[in-house]
């Protein structure tokens, strides 16, 4: 079994002093919207490799690349853009502790900021990340890592939180156990795990959720859970 703490969106200060984490999780994945550095902190704490995309109020990632040198953008040499050691997943699929991750960030396009899409561009993005997943095998995910839900699936009818369509072919193309999603508060009520597909189980973690899942099974156990910060 892999242990795995994700969160998204609100910063639960218990978990910085690692109170609430049930043992040490393997691996720390952020669905978006939170500081880098609680992501640092978070993965530091439990010594665990940390996974995210980037959500719709996060700092524009776009352009930059790590190579035997450092990051660069533009062809020049930058700091770290994202949380420290954090391994971006957004339009790729990455092999971390065990678990294939593929992940998309953002969210509808509302207002023009920095991570937000339509519906096209982000039906292209996924179909990037489609060709891309099948060209590494073995192929599929056991996570597919995203900010925003699918359209129908734990969103909302306002135009910011609404999910998007393209999410329900990528599902089924890679099907993933579990995709993992933030950005829909839940103020108060607790959002249920719903099915997508016809063997992925769509969870919002807002606040946080650990879990153990066995990447041969695909079974999932919740170990802790707090819905919102």
């Amino acid at each position: 079994m892999v242990r795995v703490l994700a969160v998204a969106d609100e910063v639960v200060d218990s978990l910085t002093f690692g109170v609430g984490i049930e043992s040490r999780p393997d691996l720390i994945l952020g669905a978006g919207d939170l500081p880098f550095e609680y992501l640092e902190i978070l993965s530091s704490l439990c010594d665990s490799p940390c996974v995210f995309v980037p959500g719709n109020h996060d700092r524009d990632l776009r352009g930059y690349r790590r190579g035997r040198t450092g990051w660069t953008r533009a062809g020049l040499p930058v700091e770290d853009p994202g949380p420290c050691g954090a391994v971006n997943a957004d339009g790729r699929t990455v092999s971390v502790a065990g678990l294939r991750i593929s992940g998309l960030g953002g969210s509808r396009r509302y207002n023009g900021g920095t991570n937000q899409y339509t519906d096209t561009q982000q039906r292209l993005r996924s179909l990037r990340l489609r060709c891309t997943a099948a060209l590494s095998p073995p192929r599929g995910a056991d996570i597919l890592l995203t900010h925003s839900p699918a359209r129908g699936v734990g969103d909302r009818d306002d135009l910011p939180h609404r999910g998007f369509d393209c999410f329900h072919p990528l599902v089924r193309s890679l099907q993933p156990a579990l995709l993992i999603h933030g950005h829909v508060h839940p103020y108060g009520e607790r959002p249920a795990d719903l099915p997508i597909g016809s063997s992925t189980t769509s969870m919002n973690v807002v606040g946080f959720c650990q879990f153990d899942i066995d990447p041969v099974t695909r079974d999932v156990e919740i170990v802790r859970r707090r819905y919102g910060a």
